[in-house]
């Protein structure tokens, strides 16, 4: 007998993906209302939600929050074009479609751009890239990854930012899957911008990205973007002057995500969040890995935000009946994005819990079952 299929709080099969993702019936229903772009009333709204962004980054009176009309990779462009000078050099590092994503944006604004990849289950070598940063002195950037998406990797953002600083370059964050679950604290952090967005960890629906900027870096940017619309001096200029956006701001996934940041600080804040996205990880590879299934990632390097899974070896597993089959369950799952392992990938973030995940566990072994899979992962020795 099939299991029930699970849902929402409205009734929406339940996404375990690294967002969009799974939202409170209230962040939807915050929704529902028509605001006016001038209204006093949603300009009150969009300001406690800059305010609060900056203060969940530890940035109260020496960061701002400028936010971009958009999704994550918006915001990302924005930070890259606005931060680096077209005399400047952006060195990426990079272990994922993320990293890659960023080094495709500079190349297409002009920047000069060096690089340093490693596999994507391979954290940077630190070592390697002060010695990058030692040689080649025209990087006067540096670009990292926070938590990497691709493959679930938990990169050393603490160390990274302490070796940029030491050597006196410019570190850029894309912190776009971990910010406000995994603590980044600018107090402690020296960054000169960090990007996220509305539909991560936060909570929210998708369409606004934002960029936590360390006023004294952001004072030197003007003059430096590459598109009026990205330009992130500028609106910050605007924001100065008017409180207002330039052009016209996505009004209803602003205010939902004022609601998502006060459900956020209700749960504790970040570490909050954190903790229930830690459990509801543990759950889900503790529940993969009684049924032979594999991580790519080993503990240590595992972030709490989205699990990457090799494939199994039985031939009797097609990923499209598994996919299909939790679906059907009321789960949605992600395909993999490796070049390293074929693979697919399984969320933790959103609104969901340890439960949700113990029914997304019963799921699969319903949907293996149906495929006559008795084992979920390769034949090989447990690492």
């Amino acid at each position: 007998m099939n299991i029930k299929p699970a849902a929402s709080e409205t009734g929406d099969p339940l996404l375990l993906t690294p967002g969009p993702l799974t939202t409170s019936a209230s962040v939807k229903q915050a929704m529902v209302h028509d605001w006016g772009s001038r209204d006093q009333g949603f300009i009150a709204i969009n300001k406690m939600v800059l305010e609060k962004i900056v203060e969940l980054a530890g940035g109260q009176g020496t960061h701002v929050t400028v936010p971009v009309q958009g999704s994550g990779t918006f915001a990302v462009e924005a930070m890259i074009t606005t931060f680096v000078p077209k005399s400047g050099k952006l060195l990426v590092v990079i272990n994922g479609a993320y990293g890659q994503r960023a080094k495709k944006i500079a190349e297409i604004a002009g920047r000069a751009v060096a690089t340093y990849e490693t596999p994507e289950d391979t954290p940077p070598d630190l070592a390697r890239l002060e010695k990058i940063l030692v040689d080649d002195k025209a990087i006067t950037h540096v670009f990292a990854v926070h938590c990497e998406t691709t493959s679930g990797i938990l990169n050393p953002i603490v160390e990274i930012a302490a070796l940029v600083k030491k050597q006196g370059r410019r570190l850029l964050v894309d912190s776009m899957s971990a910010f406000g679950a995994i603590e980044i604290d600018a107090r402690n952090v020296h960054y000169d911008a960090l990007a996220a967005s509305s539909n991560k960890c936060l909570e929210g629906v998708p369409g606004l990205g934002f960029v936590v900027c360390r006023n004294a870096a952001l004072a030197e940017c003007k003059g430096n973007a590459t598109t009026l619309v990205l330009d992130l001096f500028d609106q910050a200029e605007g924001f100065a002057k008017t409180g207002q956006y330039r052009f016209t701001p996505p009004i209803h996934v602003i205010v939902a995500l004022g609601k998502a940041i006060e459900e956020h600080a209700a749960e504790g804040g970040v570490a909050g969040r954190g903790k229930r996205y830690r459990e509801n990880a543990t759950v889900l590879i503790d529940g993969m890995r009684a049924m032979g299934f594999r991580t790519l990632l080993p503990n240590d390097l595992q972030a709490p935000i989205i699990v990457t899974f090799h494939m199994p070896t039985d031939p009797k597993f097609v990923f499209q009946r598994f996919y299909d089959g939790l679906k059907d369950r009321g789960y949605v799952i992600y395909p993999g994005k490796l070049t390293v392992a074929d693979s697919f990938r399984m969320g933790c973030i959103g609104r969901l819990n340890a439960d949700h995940m113990r029914g997304a566990l019963a799921a699969v072994r319903e949907v293996l079952d149906e495929m006559r899979v008795t084992n979920g992962g390769p034949a090989l020795a447990a690492e």
